[in-house]
């Protein structure tokens, strides 16, 4: 009977040795394994927040101080320690990952600041220019073509302001004499008054209407009119300068617009009148060639008056 009692007593010390062993090897491993993660988080600390000086901070994960225990209250468990231990490493995981997004995102804002004040491509960047034409040469494009260059003709800028004209009350009678057309296409109206001006030979008055309209309708079906008429607005009035900015600009806005053909010719009739023969020339050349039935039809009077006097090669 004694025999039995001591061999049940020791298969039970032996079974309760060989379950703590398990879980003391399981604490240890668990403990190493936290031990990793809170090392890796303070070299991150330091990788991340520097100290001004240059020198880095100190960890900001520390052992905490043993807690003192007091008579008749249980000291904490390991199991307890770890879990304060992982919700340490967890909390400052998360100010971590915080504090790297904010980062991020003032990066990426700096970056697109940056990107919107840079600087344009220099021309060089630029695709190789295509072979000159001589709307290229009146306009001032550049060649690559191992010809001699042609004279150019500046590109249009805006318009001058028309010249002052003194306002006689006689005049301004005249010019509120003439009518404004009411209908259903309110640009239509603006060009068309813009029209009854120049027509009536006030030219100032034509250039502001004319200047409005376009500024007012720039994809109206007139646009092509209007700029031809403010051009000629402008030659009539003896300002072929200022007129051969327009006919050109209406030419190269749209060749096939109603008025283009018009405008280069016109265009012609301004160097002419400048005194710039080769200008005249090329756009004389320009207008036979791409305009050859109206050269040989509807305008075909105003060409041969415009060539008449020129020696062009």
């Amino acid at each position: 009977m004694r025999t039995t009692h001591w061999l049940a007593t020791a298969a039970a010390v032996s079974i309760l040795a060989g379950g703590v062993a398990p879980a003391s090897a399981q604490d240890a491993n668990t403990s190493a394994r936290l031990n990793k993660v809170e090392s890796e988080v303070r070299a991150l600390q330091r990788k991340v927040f520097p100290g001004a000086d240059g020198k880095f901070f100190e960890p900001e994960i520390t052992s905490k101080p043993a807690p003192v225990t007091t008579p008749g209250q249980p000291a904490s468990t390991p199991v307890t320690d770890l879990l304060t231990r992982m919700d340490s490493v967890e909390a400052q995981m998360a100010r971590l990952t915080s504090q790297v997004e904010q980062n991020t995102n003032r990066i990426g804002l700096l970056e697109a600041k940056l990107a919107a004040s840079a600087p344009a491509p220099l021309p060089m960047d630029a695709a190789p220019p295509a072979p000159q034409s001589n709307l290229d040469a009146m306009s001032g494009g550049a060649s690559t073509a191992p010809v001699t260059p042609r004279p150019v003709v500046a590109a249009p800028v805006p318009a001058a302001p028309a010249r002052p004209v003194a306002a006689t009350s006689s005049r301004i009678e005249a010019v509120k004499a003439i009518v404004k057309p009411q209908s259903a296409d309110a640009g239509d109206d603006e060009y068309s008054y813009g029209f009854r001006l120049w027509e009536a030979k006030f030219y100032p008055e034509a250039q502001q209407q004319l200047k409005m309209y376009l500024e007012k309708y720039p994809k109206h079906a007139r646009g092509s009119w209007g700029r031809n008429l403010l051009g000629r607005a402008y030659l009539d009035d003896n300002n072929p300068s200022e007129a051969a900015k327009w006919f050109l600009q209406n030419f190269q806005a749209d060749k096939r617009g109603d008025r283009a053909s018009d405008s280069l010719l016109y265009l012609a009739v301004s160097m002419k009148q400048l005194k710039d023969t080769k200008r005249a020339c090329i756009a004389l050349a320009e207008f036979s060639e791409t305009y050859a039935a109206e050269a040989a039809g509807r305008l075909s009077g105003l060409y041969n008056s415009t060539r008449s006097g020129l020696t062009c090669t």
